[in-house]
């Protein structure tokens, strides 16, 4: 089944134009993620948010981020979350349905599971009933609650602060949002050791390490409503662990979850048949459980020594403990597994003979189940009760074992949720008779196994002069970038907030970029002939170094001569020589909203006029020197739609197609600079040159059309200068706003900007200022 996104124009004709350009943009990236009835889900989601009538922003939040929620827990919760922001829409505003829509990535991801996510759409919708008021600055401050908390915790961190502020809206607030003390001291209460999302990425390579394959691992809530967590269990080929550890006496949490990952590993690789539990009672089960858990410790400790000492570390039974069956298991357990324990009881000595009699036998789950049925006959002469729900394994690590006793034969739709991919798309290059001869389905839609692409345009056989290209083709559309911002009131990261979406620089005629370079093609040498006068290339000798390649001859003889004197000899008579080069990568970064257009005050050439004069001066003179540089450009449009543009990349060569992509550059919408100092940071950090430069030319402070409070960006820029300063990215910026002194230094420093006050000067000044930036 293909899915097309023409097929659905009918239930999207209601969306703006925006929106739809907006689904446009993700829906390569949907595709990767949804399968055709996701797809279905993820578009009758967005026509529905529509018809709420809520605005566009509420639409273009779920265009961009349902398909990360997907990414992360599957997409059959896509139809749960579409459930629950049309059922809250009747009891709370736009603006919070759109905070909903915009951290549930992060609650997808910090939870990890798709039951855990629907259980925390139910919470969500229990505490709108009971705390309206809260639920706002507790999804402002989700990440860190999530960070601290299980949904569980969670839960009972909110509940307490709805019933003790069900009337004091101001103080609910303050508690929501983590600024009374009773907020903090609750949630330092309902506070876990070690989360599972923390430690999931480690333990996956530790097992991968171990036994050289792949386990699928889930967390799963146990504390939702008490403060005891399930036990680990493998199920349907995935191995489920709580979502959160204490620390087991001296034993930290990210143990324990090492000890049961590799527990519960052994089983899936040591257990080749189902034990049968026809015939047995419940006593019996529990004693063959502790036998087959031992029999694969033992398997895996013959492989990986180790792992002894881990699991060892997790069982505390004594030889005193007497009182019920539970305690003999957990001496049965820890006398099978730790040589070094010392058991004087007949009935763990008789455990350990047999045990030990069959370590040629091993590899058969027959022995568990023998072993089992003698020890729990012989049990009986104790004359201790058994209780199935009390009697049971202390060992924090150990599963339900309810793996072997319900095993299936493989199972390939299981295996598939498991998290075995899907073959993925493949993109293959093919001559022209291949793609005439051997294309399979020409009407396949963007979910296609394979692309097949050509070097050339391929034109019908009645040659008409227009090739299929140009008639059918569609513009490729790059996958989308998502980038953090800062929100300066709450100090913190909005995780995944901000859009890039690159497009394709359309081209223009390349004439009058010949004439621009012809016109100042006096400045153009004279730059050239500067930068080589600061930075000459060629060798230089350094002398008066202690530690050099070759002893100075001059300094050598000098120190001879303290010597005789009896002064105190220079020990710097060494020399190296070393070979001078330009290593600088610069990216050149184009504010291309819509005020760019507006004229020069006494000029009859606009803003964006100056700056593309400007920037093709720079690039010839830059070309010529050889130094790796790039020109990119944006502009925006709210923050699900930061339009990015290249029109010269590192590796390209500065020919006929980055001039005609920068003949046709247009000014156009908003300017939100920090996601696009972002961006341009993520391409300069894979440049392998010494020093990396990016300079920002701008004619105005920050802004969007989403964004009211003129701070917020101002913040959220200079956090990602500071980002790109970590990476050793230098950022200037060279503003033509005359009014850029009041922000421009908090942004980026007092010594990287310059402002232009007479912009007529652009394209004299901008070739000098990069002249001492590169020396």
């Amino acid at each position: 089944m293909s899915v097309n996104l023409d097929d659905y124009k009918e239930l999207l004709e209601d969306l703006e134009p925006e929106s739809i350009e907006l689904l446009h943009h993700a829906w390569p990236e949907a595709v990767k993620v949804f399968s055709p009835r996701g797809l279905d889900n993820y578009l009758k989601g967005a026509s529905a948010i529509r018809s709420l009538g809520r605005g566009r922003s509420v639409v273009d939040c779920w265009i961009d981020e349902i398909p990360l929620v997907a990414k992360e827990v599957g997409e059959d919760v896509v139809g749960d979350l579409a459930t629950s922001v049309l059922g809250l829409a009747s009891r709370t505003s736009g603006a919070v349905i759109e905070l909903v829509l915009a951290t549930s990535p992060t609650a997808a991801k910090r939870l990890g599971d798709a039951h855990l996510f629907q259980n925390y759409l139910q919470f969500l919708n229990v505490l709108i009933a009971q705390a309206p008021r809260g639920i706002r600055p507790m999804l402002d401050k989700l990440e860190i609650l999530l960070e601290q908390l299980t949904l569980g915790g969670l839960r009972r961190w909110a509940m307490w602060g709805a019933h003790a502020h069900r009337t004091d809206y101001e103080e609910q607030i303050r508690y929501f949002g983590l600024e009374s003390k009773e907020s903090l001291a609750v949630l330092q209460k309902e506070r876990k050791g070690t989360l599972f999302i923390d430690v999931q990425r480690r333990i996956n390579m530790y097992l991968r390490a171990l036994w050289g394959r792949d386990f699928f691992m889930k967390p799963t809530s146990g504390d939702f409503e008490t403060r005891e967590g399930y036990k680990p269990f493998i199920e349907n080929y995935f191995i489920h662990l709580p979502d959160a550890f204490d620390n087991f006496g001296d034993v930290p949490a990210s143990e324990v979850y090492r000890a049961a990952a590799a527990h519960a590993a052994a089983h899936l690789v040591e257990t080749k048949m189902p034990i049968s539990a026809e015939g047995l009672n419940p006593m019996q089960v529990a004693v063959i459980s502790v036998i087959e858990d031992a029999r694969v410790e033992a398997l895996t400790i013959h492989r990986f020594p180790g792992l002894r000492k881990t699991w060892s570390a997790l069982h505390t039974a004594t030889p005193e403990m007497d009182a019920s069956m539970g305690d003999y298991l957990d001496r049965l357990a820890r006398a099978l597994l730790d040589p070094e324990y010392s058991d004087k009881d007949k009935w763990i000595i008789e455990a350990r003979r047999l045990f030990e009699s069959a370590q040629d036998r091993l590899d058969t789950h027959l022995v568990s189940w023998e072993m089992g049925v003698q020890l729990a006959h012989s049990f009986r002469d104790k004359n201790l009760p058994f209780n199935p729900r009390t009697d049971v394994l202390s060992a924090p690590y150990r599963d339900d074992n309810r793996y072997f006793w319900e095993f299936e034969e493989f199972d390939f739709d299981k295996a598939t949720s498991a998290g075995y991919e899907a073959p993925r798309q493949v993109r293959k290059y093919v001559n022209v008779m291949e793609f005439a001869n051997e294309i399979d389905v020409e009407t396949a839609g963007d979910d296609a196994q394979e692309i097949w692409v050509m070097g050339t345009e391929f034109f019908p056989y009645e040659d008409m002069g227009v090739s299929y290209n140009e008639s059918e083709g569609r513009e490729p559309v790059s996958p989308p970038f998502h980038y953090s911002e800062w929100d300066y009131q709450i100090q913190l990261e909005r995780p995944d907030w901000a859009t890039v979406q690159e497009k394709r620089a359309k081209l223009g005629d390349m004439q009058c970029i010949d004439e621009i370079a012809a016109q100042y093609k006096r400045e153009i040498a004279r730059m050239k002939f500067l930068l080589d006068a600061m930075q000459p290339q060629g060798t230089r000798r350094i002398r008066k170094l202690e530690d050099g390649d070759e002893i100075d001859i001059n300094a050598a003889i000098r120190s001879m001569i303290d010597i005789r004197m009896g002064m105190q000899p220079d020990p710097r008579i060494m020399m190296r020589s070393i070979r001078k080069v330009r290593d600088i990568s610069v990216l050149v970064l184009l504010d291309l909203s819509e005020s760019t257009n507006e004229k020069v005050s006494g000029q009859e050439y606009t803003v964006l006029e100056l700056t593309r004069q400007a920037t093709v001066l720079l690039a010839n003179a830059i070309d010529k020197i050889g130094d790796s540089f790039a020109i990119h450009g944006f502009c925006s449009d709210g923050r699900h739609d930061v339009e990015y543009y290249r029109y010269k990349d590192f590796d390209q060569p500065y020919n006929e197609i980055p001039k005609a992509r920068l003949a046709g550059m247009t000014g156009q919408l908003s300017t939100r600079m920090g996601a696009a100092i972002r961006h341009a940071s993520h391409y300069l950090k894979m440049q392998k040159s010494s020093k990396k430069l990016l300079l920002v030319i701008t004619d105005g402070e920050p802004a969007d059309v989403d964004v009211r409070d003129p701070q917020y960006l101002r913040f959220d820029t200079k956090k990602a200068v500071e980002e790109a300063g970590r990476v050793g990215v230098v950022t200037y910026c060279m503003s033509l706003d005359p009014r850029a002194d009041q922000y421009v230094s908090r942004i980026f420093g007092e010594r990287n900007y310059m402002v232009v006050d007479h912009v007529e000067r652009l394209p004299e000044k901008l070739p000098v200022l990069y002249a001492g930036l590169t020396r």
